[in-house]
């Protein structure tokens, strides 16, 4: 048989989803597919991790001689790439081809040493081996592909498109396991037997309880094997229960059969115990990834984008950023973000620094002064209005963003010192020669996030308005972080300059609305960074059409009216009497919908207790037509505080509707003072839970007057049957939260609690 005939019989062809792409060897890395015929199958193909350095040419000739013979490179090469992304011109590079990828971040700090990290510049060497992989192949996971097999080696035709808005996701099975535990306390431990395990498909439950703790791991790896779920869904996977499960299958000697993965790969028994990090102002903690192979594992409670936006957002993010599964179902939004980034770079042959070097431009003290200032805001006008509409713009910064090419390579660019495009107030010149690269990533998903809003406009399916809905949600989070990271300090391609220029544009922008919807006959009597809230008596809706349009073309930003409220009130601070907060109102909507912010209901760390309480509260309000209605009621939201407070003196709340959850800051031994998450978290520490900055604590007040701060509160975990509470300090709380809706028009806590403690019935506190 000839040659050709034989190369032909080991071409290999699939048609179908692309689920899965992970490195698994020094240079090769493993996919799968799920087919059109419900199939998975698993290939291979051979990929080649490169990097490169770039530097004076003499040095680089120099250093290729050094690194000729070593074991950590297969070959390299001399080739021209934009080493610079501030640059507008390639450059020659050393491309070096890594024989093991796992060696990259090490072998580059030896580059580093040989050039007394001085010399050369590094670029590609930490893109993550399976990002990289389908950048240089520019496919997507889950795209519909046809892949064909010749051996080692995987060529692709996709039958999809990352644009696509209407895709189909593949036919995933999926599980919903969860162990239970014979605790012998209120903590957890790994030391404690397995009671069962139950995996749940759909309307079908599998339960694991019988014989030995041997035979229950064994079962559940037989039984997942059998049932060969795709997704594999937890509550505490990656912080627990895997590590738990790994820890048993090892102390009954079945740890090397402990396969949960499609691989023949155990699970493995790490005790790592994640990472803090500091984001935003705020202190978080993320547990680490347990992988699975040919499967995907999602911890719910580590998971941002699917707890937010379910699969489909899950999904959606993972194809148009380029992000395997089991990467995005836990990873930041920045680093989502990032991927499709770095992607953008990689196909315009711009390379990916390694280590950010791009500082901030020089200012003055007064030029400092003049830009970094942020967004606009209006104070609001305190208390009752009617006839107001909320109009915000649509994307707003991320289409800022795309129409004024702002990128941290355009902005003060030298090559158009004499531009026209300028940044107001500050006279940054902007590139108009090329386009950026955070602008071109931006194009991909305002427009299908726009599409996706038209489309559940469309559709008379509740399943895809659905679908549709989570989509776009998925894409709101990628074009928020993506100004965000403009100014991050370790963004791969932002500059504070870019950063302050976006802001000045934003400014620019709301100043004139609000001029032009002066000229229009409305009052501003609120505007925060992108959204106004404008009066006029007797408006018409056409009137308020045409001011959008009008604006829309001057702006360049789509103006939307978010709504017509029926009435609106402006809340004061809490703290400073008659002094105005910027996000802190409440409002019914003509269409009766409620929005409100800034209040108790609105906070993670609200009692369910208080929350429903005060939603009552303004539901009662939200039924009133005009001012004197709103004041006549307000008696019958008082009746509604009463009742609450009858259900609080009288013990007739569950525990865990008083429960207050709080993020802890730094750990339980850095706070100085008695807070009650402190407290708390302490309580837990002292417990033998793993208690860490950026983990939340949960807790209920005891006494609030204790002396002994440790009988204060108590940790949810630590709560018993018959756990009193301080039903003054939660009487406190309720009366606030009255307080809160209902001081702007003089009724104060001591006015509010003589209201509702008034009636016979109720402890009448001294």
């Amino acid at each position: 048989m000839s040659d050709w005939k034989n190369n032909f019989i080991k071409l290999k062809a699939v048609r179908g989803w692309l689920f899965d792409v992970y490195p698994s060897g020094p240079s090769e890395v493993t996919v799968w597919i799920i087919t059109e015929n419900g199939e998975r199958v698993k290939l291979f193909d051979k990929f080649i991790h490169r990097i490169y350095v770039s530097g004076n040419l003499s040095d680089l000739k120099s250093l290729a001689e050094k690194i000729r013979d070593s074991k950590s490179i297969a070959g390299w090469r001399f080739v021209e790439k934009y080493a610079d992304f501030m640059e507008a011109s390639k450059k020659k590079v050393l491309e070096i081809d890594m024989s093991d990828y796992s060696r990259a971040s090490f072998f580059a700090r030896k580059i580093l040493r040989m050039g007394g990290y001085e010399k050369f510049r590094l670029y590609n060497v930490d893109v993550p081996v399976a990002q990289a992989y389908l950048y240089e192949k520019d496919i997507f996971p889950l795209a519909r592909v046809m892949v064909v097999d010749s051996g080692n080696r995987l060529s692709y035709d996709i039958l999809d498109s990352v644009e696509n808005c209407e895709y189909d996701i593949p036919p995933f099975r999926s599980v919903r396991l969860d162990v239970n535990i014979k605790a012998e306390s209120a903590l957890k431990r790994l030391t404690d037997k397995i009671d069962s395990v139950s995996l749940e498909y759909g309307n079908k439950t599998i339960l694991i309880s019988e014989g030995s703790e041997e035979d229950k791991i064994l079962e559940l790896v037989k039984t997942i094997k059998e049932e060969d779920p795709d997704l594999i869904c937890t509550h505490g996977g990656d912080s627990f229960f895997f590590p738990y499960l790994a820890y048993r299958a090892f102390v009954n000697g079945v740890l090397d059969r402990f396969v949960l993965s499609r691989e023949n790969v155990p699970l493995k028994a790490k005790k790592t115990g994640g990472r803090t990090f500091f984001s935003y102002g705020r202190v978080y903690h993320k547990a680490p990834m347990r992988r699975l192979y040919g499967r995907v594992h999602i911890d719910v409670d580590n998971t941002f984008i699917y707890t937010a936006c379910g699969l489909e957002g899950l999904v959606e993010v993972s194809r148009t950023c380029r992000v395997p599964l089991h990467i995005s179902a836990r990873a930041s939004i920045g680093s989502i973000m990032s991927s499709l980034q770095l992607y953008t770079a990689w196909k315009d042959e711009i390379l990916i620094p390694w280590k950010k070097r791009e500082p901030e431009s020089f200012k003055s003290a007064w030029e400092l002064l003049v830009a970094d200032r942020g967004g606009f805001v209006f104070e609001p006008k305190l208390g009752f209005h009617i006839d107001v509409i909320e109009v915000d713009f649509a994307s707003m910064f991320p289409v800022l963003m795309l129409t004024r090419n702002i990128s941290a390579e355009t902005v003060l660019c030298k090559c158009c010192p004499s531009s026209k495009l300028r940044v107001p107030e500050l006279g940054y010149n902007i590139c108009v020669k090329r386009r950026g690269i955070v602008p071109k990533t931006l194009d991909l998903l305002l427009r299908k996030r726009f599409r996706y809003k038209s489309l559940m406009g469309e559709v008379a399916d509740e399943g895809r308005r659905y679908a549709y809905d989570m989509r776009q949600a998925a894409l709101k989070w990628i074009l928020v972080t993506c100004f965000g990271y403009l100014g991050y300090r370790n963004a791969r391609f932002g500059k504070v300059d870019a950063h302050i220029a976006v802001c000045a544009f934003a400014r620019d922008a709301l100043l004139k609305t609000s001029r032009m919807a002066e000229e229009h006959g409305f009052e501003v009597i609120h505007g925060i960074v992108d959204s106004l809230w404008l009066k006029k008596t007797g408006f018409s809706p056409k009137e308020v059409v045409e001011f959008c349009n009008e604006v829309s073309s001057a702006i360049g930003v789509p103006l939307n009216v978010e709504g017509k409220y029926r009435w609106i009130v402006f809340l004061p601070s809490k703290t400073l009497e008659g002094i105005p907060v910027l996000n802190r109102y409440y409002g019914v909507f003509e269409n009766g919908k409620i929005k409100m912010r800034g209040i108790e209901a609105r906070r993670g760390d609200t009692p369910n207790f208080i929350n429903e309480a005060q939603i009552k509260v303004i539901k009662v309000l939200a039924k009133s037509l005009d001012f004197e209605d709103f004041l006549a009621k307000i008696t019958i939201a008082f009746s509604v505080l009463r009742e609450y407070a009858g259900r609080l003196t009288s013990s007739r709340i569950s525990v865990q509707d008083l429960l207050i959850t709080k993020r802890l800051s730094k750990c339980p031994s850095g706070y100085s003072h008695d807070v009650f998450q402190a407290i708390a978290a302490k309580q837990l520490e002292k417990a033998g839970f793993d208690v860490s900055a950026g983990r939340t604590v949960r807790y209920i007040i005891i006494d609030s007057k204790r002396r002994a701060a440790e009988q204060r509160v108590l940790a949810a975990e630590l709560i018993k049957p018959k756990t009193p509470y301080d039903v003054q300090k939660y009487l406190d709380m309720l009366i606030s939260s009255g307080e809160t809706l209902l001081g702007v028009f003089g009724y104060t806590k001591d006015r509010i609690r003589q209201e509702v403690l008034s009636h016979e019935k109720q402890v009448v506190l001294s």
